[in-house]
């Protein structure tokens, strides 16, 4: 009966990651459950267990007197002798108690706090392993709608996906599988409750952080990342070593790597960036693909003014004010676009006005510089595709701007 004691526990432990000394306790308790159920109390009642040979001893402590009065703690000088025969008046004697004594309901409930105590531990070990993942990404199969949200297994627990954490758009068959973010671990009485999300975008900067090694060992840096989920993201890179290309490790050879995680995201766009320490190429490089004339950064206020061609202006602005708008997620910036028509006729936006890092920028110059490294953007890391994307500028236009051709 030991050995297939021992053979139980060690399967427990395998298989639902409890430690035998966890269920030890829950034997011992269970134990003295019984006897509590069985004497009606259990304060002078001590259990032991043999670690190595699952052998176990149940007794009570009993004081040895003249006359008794509680069975519980009292034993007769006659009955102690038959025990053993030094046993004199006030000496306490351990008597063994024969579990196989004990009632029906005394032994049913034994085996319910064995069993709550295993349930317990198997709920705080499946809170430990997912609280630990707490915002990373894992991969679950679909298992069911309940209502709006969607029930996904992650192997020993289900997890929701609330309605607000979805992709517009996107449905998915039962079984199938997919990764998603964990935001947050709850533990309740009913066991771990998980909430993933598919929209937050830490999901993606997790994504390359899987695929792309060079993000995996510290090579290559994510420094920001902004994303409208289902339609595009935007996210700034920069190389800690000087030989390595952060954006083109990102991309893959041929785009493989940055394919395998549209692929994922079910055709969500991605621009990739270089991050610069200077706010004025930093903004340069978010508003890729446009072309950009000038930007005029201020720091101290976190705002720009960005000046790019007239032919340009919708598609900086992008589709619905898209393009600007991750812009400024990406950079922290608030930045105003204008056309170079539009920033002629403003009041007050003049090109002379502006002064980054102390030093007055020559138009003509920061201009030019600008549009040269744009256009080497646009030609390595900007896929045609994405300019579908973009209305016409007159309905890009920002409303009470006027477009002017």
């Amino acid at each position: 009966m030991n050995k297939e004691l021992m053979e139980a526990l060690d399967m427990l432990e395998k298989e639902k990651e409890i430690s035998k000394e966890t269920l030890f306790d829950a034997i011992e308790n269970s134990l003295l459950t019984a006897c509590k159920n069985h004497f009606g109390k259990a304060d002078n009642i001590k259990v032991e267990i043999d670690r190595e040979t699952c052998d176990f001893l149940c007794y009570a402590e009993k004081e040895v007197v003249e006359e008794v009065e509680d069975d519980c703690v009292q034993i007769s000088l006659e009955d102690a002798k038959e025990i053993s025969h030094k046993a004199q008046l006030g000496d306490i004697l351990h008597v063994e108690i024969k579990s196989k004594e004990f009632g029906r309901i005394a032994t049913q409930n034994a085996k319910n706090v064995i069993l709550q105590k295993i349930r317990e531990e198997e709920r705080s070990v499946i809170y430990n392993q997912y609280y630990e993942k707490e915002k990373d990404v894992v991969t679950g199969i679909v298992q069911r709608y309940v209502g709006r949200n969607i029930s996904i297994n992650l192997g020993k627990t289900d997890a929701v996906l609330n309605e607000s954490e979805q992709v517009r758009g996107e449905e998915f068959r039962p079984t199938e599988r997919i990764k998603v973010y964990i935001l947050e671990v709850k533990n309740t009485p009913k066991g771990p409750r998980i909430l993933v999300s598919r929209t937050h975008p830490e999901l993606v900067k997790r994504l390359f952080e899987t695929e792309v090694t060079e993000i995996k060992d510290g090579t290559v840096e994510i420094m920001s990342i902004a994303r409208e989920a289902g339609s595009r993201t935007k996210i700034a890179v920069r190389s800690n070593n000087p030989n390595v290309d952060a954006v083109g490790a990102c991309v893959g050879l041929n785009g493989a790597r940055v394919n395998s995680i549209v692929e994922e995201l079910r055709g969500e766009k991605i621009d990739i960036i270089n991050w610069d320490d200077n706010p004025g190429n930093l903004i340069q490089n978010a508003l890729s693909p446009a072309k950009i004339v000038a930007v005029f950064a201020d720091p101290d206020e976190k705002t720009a003014k960005v000046v790019v061609p007239d032919y340009q202006l919708s598609l900086a602005i992008g589709k619905e004010g898209q393009n600007a708008r991750l812009a400024a997620r990406l950079t922290g910036y608030k930045i105003d676009i204008k056309s170079e028509t539009q920033a002629k006729d403003a009041p007050g936006f003049r090109y002379e006005d502006y002064e980054y890092d102390d030093e007055e920028y020559d138009t003509e110059d920061y201009g030019g510089e600008y549009e040269e490294e744009t256009q080497e953007t646009e030609e390595e890391y900007v896929s045609p595709e994405y300019e579908e994307d973009y209305e016409s500028a007159e309905d890009a236009a920002e409303p009470g701007e006027e477009f002017v051709e």
